[in-house]
């Protein structure tokens, strides 16, 4: 389809776009033809000129926001009295046979040494797996 603009210049619109908005959109031909044209910049919508500077001041905004240092958050972890306790009597039981153990990590690792060399004992607890209810 060709149309002319209001300065005389004559500008080729696709007849298939055109329908597939009609169509989308449910608008009528000359809608979708005015839509086409301030899509492609052959026509200015004074709506959408206001929307667009009114989105480029906030994306200013956002921007200057973005720049400010984030407060870190400190997560504290939940005491796990059945590991703390395991850790400790694990440290017990290497004191009492000889070996000075060294609880590191309350809830996780114990060090101690045997002869020269240096040990690290590191509980890990594993989560059960999670099952899919239907």
């Amino acid at each position: 389809m060709n149309y002319t603009l209001e300065n005389g210049k004559v500008v080729r619109i696709p007849d298939a776009e055109i329908e597939n908005n009609m169509k989308l959109l449910d608008i009528t031909r000359e809608e979708a033809v005015q839509m086409w044209l301030e899509d492609n910049d052959f026509q200015t919508n004074e709506e959408v000129e206001e929307l667009t500077k009114k989105a480029k001041v906030n994306k200013i905004n956002r921007e200057a926001k973005a720049d400010a240092p984030r407060k870190k958050v400190v997560r504290e972890r939940k005491p796990d009295v059945e590991k703390e306790k395991l850790i400790e009597m694990l440290a017990n039981c290497l004191t009492n046979a000889g070996y000075p153990a060294e609880i590191t990590n309350k809830s996780k690792i114990i060090e101690f040494n045997v002869g020269e060399n240096h040990y690290k004992l590191d509980l890990i607890k594993q989560r059960a797996k999670k099952t899919k209810e239907n």
